[in-house]
């Protein structure tokens, strides 16, 4: 498995979907249609992604993302 970075190329908003994505395994479409789904049930999904956007670093070293 890969270790966890935010790719600096194919994401969508901050890509931790595609992280996410890359270190499971799977294609991050479907990783991003998970992460909508999620988003209907109670839950702190939207805090736990703005997290790992701010915590992750990219694939260039860079932690923040602003």
């Amino acid at each position: 498995m890969s270790s966890l970075a935010r790719p600096t190329n194919g994401r969508m908003i901050g890509g931790v979907c595609a992280a996410l994505a890359r270190r499971f395994g799977t294609s991050a479409t479907t990783m991003r249609v998970v992460f909508l789904l999620s988003c209907l049930l109670p839950g702190p999904q939207f805090v736990l992604y703005i997290a790992l956007w701010i915590l992750l670093p990219t694939e260039d070293g860079t932690r923040s993302a602003w």
